[in-house]
C-alpha cells in the first residue's frame, strides 16, 4: 500500500505543543510505513529540521502576545507554491484552520485531492483571552467553523472535542480520531530515572509532581501553584517540576516566590530531548493537569505510557477516559480541591502506583497503532469516496 500525505500546521519543532506532536507523529509513521510524507509549517529563526520526512517552511513573523509562536505569512509566497507544485500527494491534512489551513485548502483544491481538517482546540477561549470581547470572539469562531465547512472530512481528537465543535455551530459529520504517544518504555528506565534524580537533586523516594505544557494561564497553572501553597501549609513535602515555555512563565515564577515555594518548584523550560522528557515523566509520582482548556492532551498519554497517573478536573474534555481512583484521579476546578485531592492520593502510595499501571494499560496507545489502525484506513476511505464523487 502506497500513500502520499501532506500536512499543514502552525506549530512544529522546536515548538512542541500537542498539535505539533500529532503532526510530527502522523508524518513520521506514514513516511516510515506507507509512502511519502511532508509537513508545511511557518519558519522558525535559526532552527534546522532533522526529520525522516521533508519539512517545508514558509515565511513567518512573531505572534504578538504568544511567544514563542510564529504567525505564518506564506499564503501568497511564490517560493512556497513553486515547491508545492512539484509534489505528488493523495490527500491533504490541515491540523490548523489558520494560515497553514488556508494554504492547505487552496492546495487541495489546486491538486484535486481531498482535504481532511482536525479540530484540536477551544478556539473561542483563545479568542476571548486575546480580545476580551464576546462579540469579536464569536465572530472569529464562526470564521473557524466556515473553514471546517470547506473540508471533505472533519476529525476531532475525542468525543468531548467533537461536542465542542458542534456547539460552535458546525453541522457536518465529525469523526473521532484519538491521540497517541510516542513514548516507549526503555530497558534502562531505572538508570534514566536515577539520572533525573541526580540532575535535579531529587531524593529517591521523595514526592515529585509534574506539569508539561505551555506556560500560559489557560492551562490553569496559577491554580496549580496556589494548590501547592496549600500543600506546603498542610505539611506536605514535595518537588514540583514545570516543563515548557510560554508568555506567562515570568508571572508564574513571581507567584512562586510570593508564596515562598522557591525551594519546592523548579521551572525546567523547554525540553526537546525525548529520552530526557520521558525520564522526567517516569520519575514523577503524579502528573497534575487541571486544564479545562485542553481537549485530548497528548501529555496525559505520555505520562500514562511510563506509568504515571494524572490528576484532571472532573467534567473537562481532558478527563475523558479517566476513572477516578483506578487509572487516574479527578478533582474540582479549584486550588482547594487540587490540594485536598493530592493529599488523599499521596497518603496511599501503593494505590497511586497501581493507578499508574492501569493508566499504562488503558490510556496509553502508541502513535504507530493509531496511524495503522485508524488514520490510514480513514485516509483511504476518504480518498475512495472523493474519487467516486
Amino acid at each position: 500500500m502506497k500513500l502520499d500525505v501532506i500536512q499543514f500546521n502552525e506549530s512544529f519543532p522546536p515548538l512542541m505543543d500537542g498539535v505539533a506532536n500529532v503532526t510530527r507523529n502522523y508524518a513520521h509513521w506514514i513516511k516510515k510505513k506507507y509512502g511519502r510524507s511532508y509537513v508545511v509549517t511557518p519558519e522558525y529563526p535559526a532552527f534546522v529540521d532533522d526529520e525522516i520526512f521533508p519539512v517545508i517552511r514558509y515565511p513567518s513573523i512573531p505572534l504578538a502576545g504568544r511567544k514563542p509562536y510564529r504567525l505564518g505569512v506564506g499564503q501568497h509566497n511564490p517560493k512556497l507554491w513553486k515547491k508545492l507544485s512539484t509534489l505528488h500527494v493523495d490527500i491533504v491534512h490541515a491540523q490548523s484552520p489558520f494560515s497553514s489551513g488556508n494554504i492547505a485548502l487552496q492546495y487541495a483544491r489546486q491538486q484535486s485531492v481531498p482535504l481532511v481538517a482536525t479540530f484540536h482546540s477551544k478556539f473561542y477561549d483563545d479568542f476571548k483571552e486575546a480580545t476580551r470581547s464576546d462579540a469579536i470572539s464569536w465572530l472569529m469562531t464562526h470564521l473557524v467553523v466556515d473553514f471546517f465547512n470547506y473540508a471533505d472530512a472533519v476529525w476531532a481528537v475525542n468525543e468531548s472535542t467533537r461536542e465542542t465543535l458542534l456547539s460552535y455551530g458546525y453541522k457536518g459529520q465529525v469523526d473521532v480520531v484519538p491521540n497517541g504517544a510516542d513514548f516507549t518504555v526503555p530497558t534502562n528506565l531505572e538508570t534514566l530515572v536515577g539520572s533525573i534524580n541526580d540532575k535535579y537533586d531529587l531524593s529517591e523516594d521523595g514526592l515529585v509532581f509534574l506539569f508539561v505544557g505551555q506556560m500560559i494561564k489557560q492551562k490553569n497553572i496559577p491554580m496549580i501553584i496556589d494548590s501547592l501553597g496549600l500543600l506546603q501549609k498542610a505539611g506536605c513535602n514535595f518537588t514540583m517540576l514545570f516543563v515548557g515555555e510560554g508568555k506567562s512563565r515570568d508571572e508564574f515564577q513571581m507567584q512562586v516566590r510570593q508564596l515562598g515555594l522557591d525551594k519546592n518548584i523548579l521551572f525546567l523550560g523547554k525540553i526537546l530531548d525525548r529520552d530526557v522528557l520521558k525520564s522526567i515523566f517516569a520519575r514523577a509520582d503524579l502528573f497534575i493537569f487541571p486544564s479545562i482548556y485542553d481537549n485530548a492532551p497528548v501529555v496525559t498519554r505520555e505520562a500514562a505510557a511510563v506509568g504515571t497517573p494524572s490528576l484532571i478536573v472532573k467534567g473537562s474534555n481532558a478527563a475523558e477516559g479517566i476513572v477516578h481512583g483506578e487509572n487516574g484521579y479527578l478533582c474540582e476546578n479549584s486550588a482547594a480541591s487540587v490540594s485536598q485531592s493530592i493529599l488523599k492520593i499521596v497518603a496511599d502510595r501503593k494505590s497511586l502506583k497501581n493507578a499508574g499501571i492501569l493508566a499504562q494499560k488503558t490510556i496509553f496507545r502508541s502513535w504507530e497503532s493509531i496511524v495503522d489502525e485508524i488514520v490510514v484506513p480513514k485516509y483511504l476511505d476518504i480518498i475512495e469516496k472523493y474519487n467516486r464523487r
